[in-house]
């Protein structure tokens, strides 16, 4: 199938860790997390397409690699993604399949310790947020870089001031609310949005995070913001075009909970000193 490669994983083992040991092979990685997403997925599929499309239009030498993981799907996640890929000519694809599903944190772990890109983005496979909006992400990462480290985090929360448009649920906008204040009390503070599945990384904040992730689940976005506050790396927060899109696997109740106490035991390991930070 040329380029375009289908990867089967086991669950507990890793994929490789090329961020950690080599230097950037192309501009940017693109990691997609997907768990039976065969029918949402085309549409952030065919987002990235015509991103890309423009941005070689511009630079011809502007290069990228996609990387699906294929969370233990049941569906045809896999073969969506090969198909469209096929279908567009884009051979810049990698397709991970989880033989069984470890959590979103887990996948997204395991693509961006593959990636081979100078930039690294993660987002959601259900295209809620507008690809696009990568472009300002990229320009306050860069702007905000030090010694090679930088991360931007898509927000929800700053449409009021920035002209963007942030369509949510009455439900899922107190939750966010409730949650943020829980956040901040036990000790992340200064940013709005923690759970933005749109986040970038230079190929240096990626190198110093995602090889001390422990979380596999939702609350791993907390650790990730845990782990560049340790290490001092640059974080900055950036207004994204969002909208909620039917069809999510989390339960708004049950996964809230669940978040809650997973953020406690987080933040006990390391003030406690259980889970341990390797900068090397």
């Amino acid at each position: 199938m040329d380029a375009m490669q289908l990867l089967l994983v086991l669950a507990m083992f890793g994929v490789g860790a090329a961020v950690a040991v080599s230097a950037a092979s192309v501009d940017l990685t693109i990691v997609v997390p997907a768990f039976n997403e065969e029918e949402r997925l085309p549409v952030l599929l065919n987002d990235i397409h015509e991103y890309v499309s423009a941005r070689r239009a511009d630079e011809p030498k502007f290069s990228f690699e996609l990387i699906i993981m294929d969370d233990g799907s049941r569906d045809k996640t896999s073969e969506v993604a090969l198909e469209f890929a096929r279908m567009h000519g884009i051979k810049e694809i990698r397709v991970v399949r989880h033989v069984i599903n470890r959590g979103k944190g887990g996948a997204v772990t395991q693509g961006v310790l593959s990636a081979r890109g100078a930039y690294i983005i993660f987002c959601d496979a259900d295209g809620a947020t507008r690809f696009s909006d990568i472009d300002p992400l990229w320009q306050k990462a860069r702007a905000s870089e030090r010694q090679g480290l930088a991360i931007a985090i898509g927000s929800r929360n700053n449409q009021a001031l920035s002209g963007t448009v942030v369509q949510r649920s009455h439900v899922r906008a107190f939750l966010q609310w409730g949650f943020h204040t829980y956040v901040t009390i036990l000790g992340v503070r200064g940013v709005r949005d923690t759970q933005c599945g749109f986040k970038l990384f230079s190929r240096g904040a990626a190198r110093l995070v995602f090889p001390n992730m422990h979380v596999e689940r939702f609350i791993f976005d907390i650790e990730i913001l845990l782990l560049a506050r340790y290490q001092s790396i640059p974080v900055v927060e950036v207004p994204v075009n969002w909208h909620e899109v039917a069809g999510s696997k989390m339960s708004i109740v049950r996964d809230s909970v669940q978040m809650a106490l997973d953020l406690l035991a987080v933040r006990l390991n390391y003030l406690l000193g259980y889970w341990k930070i390797n900068t090397h």
